[in-house]
């Protein structure tokens, strides 16, 4: 059992920290690296107080902290449990956005825009060329957690009256389509991993430097137009980002020569069927 392999003096009054926090750092990482893996019965609380030599409140506390963050399930009867591990996973190389993607494989994607307004930023200045923008700040709940801030970036003459209301639990690429006319079809996409600054651990319930995702990067229309800059903070611990790969040598293959013979020759019968219609049609 896993507290069996944990040293007593793991939590420690001796430390600057309080007991529960200590607790509940050891136990979160467990759970972190997977020896506590999703589903797993906890220790009781009599087990823990007789492991480190702590009283039951400390116990308590660092529980219900744990359980507030969604890490642990307690119910009457069962004890404590690692709650399932919710992962939602997005496909970087589509063009769909987020809430696109999370709706197809979570229970409930919601949308809440933190704020809407023109606004100034030098790289979006120049990556969408025009120094009039609007700044679009939302963030993305599933099954009713937060698990991403996104910060967009418009051309301010792209979407005149453009409000809040219309975003919120809404996917800003089907608005950008079918309200202002401007599909987004492409773009271009870069990933690392940063830590969460002040702000991004509260709005999602995180602690600062806690690791994120981020994907960030510019769209444009049919026409080559750019017509967004973003970027998109993900929880690292719950979305996890898919990509589709393939042998160069598979990806960039040499035509088939026969295919290739048989293409030239439909090439010239049409030729020769145009030109023995052309006299036809004078």
């Amino acid at each position: 059992m896993w507290i069996d392999a944990v040293a007593a003096d793991a939590v420690d009054p001796a430390r600057p920290e309080p007991l529960h926090v200590q607790l509940s750092e050891l136990l979160r990482a467990g759970i972190a690296d997977g020896t506590l893996a999703p589903g797993s019965q906890l220790p009781t609380e009599a087990a823990i107080q007789q492991k480190f030599g702590i009283s039951r409140s400390v116990v308590r506390q660092a529980m219900a902290g744990m359980t507030a963050d969604g890490l642990v399930l307690r119910g009457r009867g069962r004890g404590s449990v690692v709650a399932p591990h919710h992962e939602h996973h997005r496909h970087v190389q589509r063009m769909t956005g987020l809430s696109a993607q999370l709706s197809t494989n979570a229970g409930s994607v919601g949308t809440e825009v933190l704020s809407l307004g023109e606004d100034r930023d030098a790289r979006a200045e120049e990556a969408l060329g025009t120094a009039r923008l609007v700044s679009l700040r939302r963030r993305r709940f599933a099954d009713g957690e937060a698990i991403a801030v996104i910060h967009t970036w418009l051309p301010a003459t792209l979407v005149e009256g453009l409000t809040a209301a219309e975003l919120r639990d809404a996917s800003l690429h089907a608005v950008l389509a079918e309200r202002f006319g401007v599909p987004v079809t492409a773009g271009h996409r870069q990933i690392r991993a940063v830590p969460a600054s002040e702000q991004l651990a509260t709005e999602l319930s995180l602690s600062p430097g806690d690791p994120l995702l981020l994907l960030e990067g510019t769209s444009v229309d049919d026409g080559g137009s750019p017509v967004e800059y973003f970027s998109t903070w993900h929880r690292a611990d719950r979305v996890v980002f898919d990509i589709d790969a393939r042998r160069a040598e598979a990806a960039v293959s040499e035509p088939d020569p026969e295919l290739v013979r048989r293409v030239e020759q439909l090439a010239r019968e049409l030729r020769d069927i145009s030109s023995r219609l052309s006299p036809a049609r004078r």
